[in-house]
């Protein structure tokens, strides 16, 4: 059998407009387990509403450092200097430092014996308000929890909150007494070994060969995707409260979801706004994130009752909304919120879920137990696990994932963007990849049978692979290429029983060859219904933040055993 592994002696395949033959990088192969930039800038908002939030990024370095030096502290010791005449950093007492805590308007941490004021960096952080849990103290030991933060770039953005020093006074054996602190993470379950893990703490991790070779991921193979730790919930006492735009409430406990509404079966693919992302730093330039390969994807079957239903029963006109409803807002227990357009929310044909179970079994605890949404054909963002509220609104969730995180900007913008003009992602753009390269023998007598179902009799190569489009569109044909593009055939789109009112599923394909026709790069773009199909280079389309890479996927094949 040929793996995909041995496609990393090849040098970087290129797109072939370049006029250039290259031997073909192995996207699906080369995965790492490194964790890129997370953190990225952010403009201020350029409205002020109820909902809204100021978003500074960390790494705009001129604005933070003068508002740093623009800080005046009230309180602080007073300033030694060195040979009389060079001013020193200002010193605090670790007292002030505890007065800048969450209930204050100016928020300081330490970090070692140096204090930060990052009051305008908290809008803008990446996992939320949980970093109020430092304010006011060391962060040194969340650090050693969050261990995502040890890296030189986040190192970076902190200097750049740096108001001055601890006073040595309070120091003990020359550091700042760091407090334990309960560990968020310790209680998340156990993940399977087979997962190709990106980050520990949250837990991120990809879905491996077997996984993405079926049509139905199996559970404890699905992609993880989380922002924070797994919350505690206890089932029985778990409510859903829905809130109205009139400010009112309606709750509802699970038995309430389960045993009043009617139960709903769809079979949807969900995929991470970065999945593919490692290709387009690859191959065009450094993106901010995770730096997912091609298995940041997964398809299952969710069970659960329609959100229309619930909210008409909660008394949302859903045939006649109000002008001012615009979205709905979803919160998870672990505070993580997202949104989406109400249309798409109330749509007959939308088949937006309240899931509690996935491939007929109980959501596991990584996919959201007891109870998440499933938004089909949007990006798996806005699929909130854990779910505890839903809110109607006339804006967006004002959550950073929402108004920041997963948006697009053009090639030419750096990560310092006007967030408001670009909107937040929802459906996804068509999408395909090459999964597995297996080398069929003509002397094997399981391969044989393959063979003649192809009415082929030499050795051959049988090339396979997803591909998938937001909104439900279908799929119509996927093309591919032995040559790196240069000539092209259609693969055989595999049946499927997919359950729903549009495609809300990933269509696996096969594409058997003989190998003499093999080349050094195999190639895939998909076209759905619409005719949209995929880029051919992934500069065009280059965003900072690496999102909805869709560029075509090169795989390559040495054409001898080495």
């Amino acid at each position: 059998m040929y793996s995909l592994r041995r496609a990393l002696s090849n040098p970087a395949c290129r797109p072939r407009n370049l006029f250039k033959e290259y031997g073909c990088v192995n996207h699906f192969a080369l995965r790492q387990t490194s964790i890129a930039q997370t953190y990225s800038t952010a403009s201020k908002r350029k409205r002020p509403s109820p909902l809204s939030h100021r978003v500074l990024g960390g790494a705009l370095l001129l604005s933070a450092f003068a508002a740093a030096v623009a800080y005046a502290p009230t309180v602080h010791a007073e300033a030694p200097t060195n040979d009389g005449s060079q001013t020193q950093p200002p010193v605090f007492r670790l007292e002030e430092v505890r007065k800048h805590g969450r209930n204050a308007q100016e928020k300081w941490i330490t970090k070692g014996n140096k204090v930060y004021n990052i009051t305008s960096w908290i809008p803008g952080h990446p996992g939320g308000e949980v970093i109020l849990r430092a304010v006011g103290g060391p962060v040194d030991q969340y650090w050693n929890i969050f261990t995502i933060h040890k890296k030189q770039e986040v190192y970076d953005i902190l200097d750049t909150f740096y108001i001055g020093d601890v006073d040595p006074r309070d120091l003990v054996d020359g550091k700042v007494p760091v407090e334990h602190v309960d560990d968020p993470f310790k209680n998340d379950p156990k993940r399977d070994e087979r997962l190709i893990v990106h980050s520990e703490r949250p837990f991120n991790a990809e879905t491996p060969e077997e996984g993405l070779n079926a049509f139905i991921t199996p559970d404890d193979l699905f992609y993880v995707r989380q922002h924070m730790w797994v919350p505690e919930v206890d089932e029985a006492k778990h409510k859903i409260v829905v809130e109205l735009e009139n400010g009112e409430e309606r709750e509802y406990l699970l038995n309430d979801i389960r045993n009043k509404f009617k139960e709903v079966t769809i079979t949807a693919t969900l995929q991470c706004s970065g999945n593919r992302r490692k290709h387009m730093t690859e191959e065009a330039r450094s993106t901010n994130g995770l730096q997912w390969d091609a298995g940041a994807i997964s398809n299952a079957e969710w069970t659960g009752v329609r959100l229309r239903d619930v909210l008409k029963d909660a008394g949302v006109p859903i045939d006649d909304l109000p002008e001012d409803v615009k979205h709905v807002q979803f919160v998870g227990a672990e505070a993580y919120g997202a949104s989406i357009p109400v249309e798409k929310a109330v749509d007959k044909l939308g088949d937006v879920l309240l899931a509690y179970k996935m491939n007929d079994k109980p959501l596991a605890l990584n996919h959201g137990y007891p109870l998440r949404l499933v938004v089909p054909g949007n990006v798996a963002a806005r699929s909130v696990k854990w779910l505890n509220r839903i809110r109607l609104s006339d804006e967006e969730s004002p959550s950073q994932w929402q108004r920041r995180d997963y948006k697009c900007f053009g090639p030419n913008v750096a990560g310092n963007p006007d967030w408001d003009s670009a909107p937040a992602i929802q459906e996804t753009p068509v999408q395909s990849a090459i999964t597995s390269l297996r080398d069929i023998s003509s002397h094997s007598a399981q391969d044989s049978k393959l063979l003649q179902v192809y009415g082929l009799e030499e050795d051959s190569i049988a090339v396979e692979g997803y591909s998938f489009a937001g909104g439900g569109r279908r799929i119509i044909r996927v093309d591919v290429s032995a040559n790196n593009g240069r000539t092209w055939q259609q693969a055989e789109l595999l049946p499927s029983e997919s359950k729903g009112a549009k495609a809300w599923a990933w269509t696996r394909w096969r594409w058997v060859l003989p190998r003499s026709q093999a080349g050094r790069c195999f190639v895939v773009k998909a076209v759905d219904e619409a005719y949209n199909t995929q880029p051919e280079d992934y500069e065009p389309n280059y965003n900072f933040r690496g999102n909805i890479t869709s560029a075509w996927h090169r795989v390559g094949y040495r054409t001898k055993a080495p």
